[in-house]
């Protein structure tokens, strides 16, 4: 029996930290060894959580499973592991000794099979080492001071080429970005999060997300028949309801404009808005409102939503966030006015999807350029290729022949969590995202729209949208 002891002291809340340490998901954010973290019972974390660990050890890798014995918040943890080779038991201990500061004590016992103790006698050095380690990692973690994002100049090189750029989309990318990322530690509690298209896909396992950060979130969907499935479906993930759920038919401007009403009614200031509904329709279709149905809930929805909830967000100490969930389709076209609302003759689905977020994509920098003064922090982002519903329904050739390396839906979200959660995301604005790295907005000089284009983005919505001429718009 070998018992390992270590303490650190971190400044951030006692609440703070046990949520984070409690998530043993997070082991691969602090620990070394870890290569794999996943929770494999469903429900919130409690006692009975149980979570699979592969370790490194050596040249070889050791799998763990995990079981939360004893969950006292806020004050301590306990977890036994077992491998084939070893049980350990981990008591985690939560100690406010100041306002905003947390002591951390750790101690973990090893109990060795198959006659192993003399070994890992011999190892006990190496082993305390890695505890040390481990714990010094957890207080980098928790310090939650992680730099301004940047792009490693490998991802830059990528995206100087459209097939090493491509490959990014893939499973592949998002394990390779995976490698280097920062521990996400920021706590969500208080924070309201408006959230559109939840009730499935990238949507769903965001919502799942941040909910399991604590955040207050409304919910934006469509489909009345989904409401009780998706707060059931959330319920049994994580313990908990979304605060509030809004229906909402976003293709249609008048739907719009009456959630926007009902929200800055009721005055609720907004930390975080994701505009992620979206849909890909092969068929052309007009809304009732008289408009092609890509361009209006692509990109006419999320700019009149967001425009229309300026004042909930403008002027806050901390900086608020606006997130626009895009795709990697817009890297093919460029922005023309003339040619964004696509017509039936001719009408392309992948298209007409691919131009409107392209304009979304610079519809994110102007409001970035513009509202900076007002502390609003505007970002894109694309999930790579994602195995969601949508694809699925829309796409059905395109995941025949990509099944294998697309991403599930929980990677596809990964960035969109990041960038509503993660302090240093606050700190840039107008960038474009792919698993928490800034990309090029373009990969071939023929997409590049001038200057004279970009300025009137601005008022050729505004325009389409007077033309819309409906009274109940107004």
């Amino acid at each position: 029996m070998i018992t390992l002891n270590e303490t650190i002291e971190v400044p951030r809340s006692v609440e703070a930290c046990f949520r984070y340490v409690a998530d043993f998901r997070t082991t691969i954010e602090w620990d070394a060894t870890a290569v794999e973290a996943r929770k494999v019972s469903d429900g919130p974390i409690g006692v009975g959580s149980q979570f699979s660990l592969l370790c490194k050890a050596g040249p070889t890798t050791i799998a763990l499973s995990y079981t939360l014995e004893e969950f006292t918040p806020w004050q301590c943890l306990v977890l036994t592991g077992k491998s084939r080779w070893f049980t350990v038991r981990d008591v985690i201990t939560f100690e406010a000794i100041s306002i905003g500061t947390t002591r951390i004590s750790y101690a973990a016992t090893f109990t060795y099979h198959y006659g192993l103790e003399a070994l890992a006698k011999r190892n006990e050095q190496s082993l305390r080492k890695m505890g040390k380690a481990s714990l010094q990692g957890l207080a980098r973690a928790l310090n939650d001071d992680n730099p301004v994002p940047t792009a490693l100049p490998e991802t830059q090189r990528k995206d100087s080429h459209i097939i090493s750029a491509l490959r990014c989309f893939t499973r592949y990318g998002y394990h390779r970005g995976r490698k280097q990322w920062a521990p996400m530690s920021t706590d969500m509690s208080g924070k309201h999060v408006v959230l559109t298209g939840a009730s499935s896909g990238l949507g769903y396992a965001t919502a799942v997300s941040l909910l399991e950060a604590g955040a207050d979130l409304t919910l934006v969907i469509r489909d009345e028949a989904k409401l009780a499935s998706m707060q059931d479906s959330l319920e049994r993930s994580t313990g908990l309801r979304a605060n509030r759920v809004e229906l909402a038919d976003l293709s249609l401007l008048s739907d719009v404009n009456k959630l926007a009403k009902k929200l800055n009614a009721e005055g609720k200031t907004i930390d975080v808005l994701i505009n992620n509904a979206g849909a890909l329709f092969n068929e052309y279709a007009q809304t009732a409102e008289g408009i092609e149905q890509s361009v209006a809930l692509l990109l006419l929805s999320p700019w009149k939503l967001t425009e229309a909830l300026h004042p909930l967000m403008a002027g806050r100490a901390k900086a608020t966030r606006v997130i626009n969930v895009v795709s990697g389709g817009m890297y093919t076209q460029k922005l023309n006015l003339n040619r964004l609302i696509m017509r039936r003759d001719g009408y392309n689905g992948s298209t007409a999807y691919a131009r409107a977020k392209r304009a979304l994509t610079v519809l994110t920098e102007l409001w970035a350029e513009a509202w900076r003064e007002d502390n609003i922090v505007v970002n894109s982002m694309h999930p790579g290729w994602a195995d969601t519903p949508g694809v699925q329904s829309a796409l059905p050739g395109f995941r025949r022949v990509t099944q294998r390396v697309l991403r599930n839906s929980e990677e596809g979200a990964d960035t969109i969590v990041w960038l509503a959660r993660a302090r240093e995301a606050s700190l840039i604005s107008g960038r474009f995202f792919l698993d928490r790295e800034p990309r090029t907005t373009h990969l071939r000089s023929a997409t590049q729209e001038s200057e004279a284009e970009r300025s009137q983005l601005l008022p050729w919505l505004e325009h389409t949208y007077q033309d819309l001429a409906i009274d109940h718009l107004a």
